[in-house]
């Protein structure tokens, strides 16, 4: 029985071996037609059977566009001097979507992105409100804690190390005191200096 048990092991090794780089480009290919940067690839796929699914599938292409959202890290300031402290950015030309991350980012922890990334998915339109922000953050904060949830040592990373951790620790907090509700999150959004133009409501958010 032993002698067997050895056999069939020798069987399995070289067959996992074979199957995990085939699993790799399966999972690559998934999503090479939203990025090719591997953090962002491990991003997209920690958002399987989670609450970020939804927005997995729209930025594979279950979005108002129809077609995959284009992912990538950028130095924003390059799009305006405006936005070089926005933390993401969501952006239409023509008919292809865009999600722009802050350069700072590019260390930060997958399920973090995830979180960023969930937020980002929910603008498909040119058009924005305080109540699709305030949608974007609590989802944001929602999906973080999740994570949380199912990875605990996420609760061990440095937000000095992370400035992204931090940020999505900030909305964690906020939903929490509010009982689960975007009630705080909604506050910070209507008082944030990047949004006093935007109107109240826009088309699918009150609208």
């Amino acid at each position: 029985m032993r002698g067997v048990k050895v056999f069939f092991v020798g069987l399995a090794m070289p067959f996992l071996m074979a199957a995990t780089p085939q699993a790799q480009i399966f999972q690559s290919s998934i999503y090479s037609s939203v990025t090719s940067d591997s953090s962002l690839v491990q991003a997209l796929d920690c958002m399987t059977e989670t609450k970020a699914q939804w927005a997995q599938q729209a930025i594979l292409g279950e979005n108002l566009t129809k077609r995959p959202i284009k992912v990538l890290f950028r130095d924003l300031a390059q799009l305006s001097p405006a936005y070089a402290s926005f933390d993401a950015l969501g952006w239409k030309d023509g008919n292809q979507l865009f999600i722009y991350i802050n350069n700072r980012h590019r260390n930060a922890p997958p399920e973090a992105l995830a979180s960023l990334l969930s937020h980002e998915a929910v603008h498909q339109d040119p058009y924005s409100s305080i109540e699709e922000e305030t949608y974007g953050w609590g989802y944001e904060a929602n999906v973080w804690i999740e994570m949380k949830q199912k990875k605990p040592e996420l609760n061990a990373l440095s937000p000095n190390e992370y400035p992204l951790v931090r940020r999505l620790n900030t909305l964690e907090n906020m939903f929490k005191a509010a009982n689960y509700t975007n009630t705080r999150i909604k506050e910070a959004v209507s008082t944030n200096p990047g949004y006093r133009n935007l109107p109240l409501r826009s088309p699918g958010f009150g609208e």
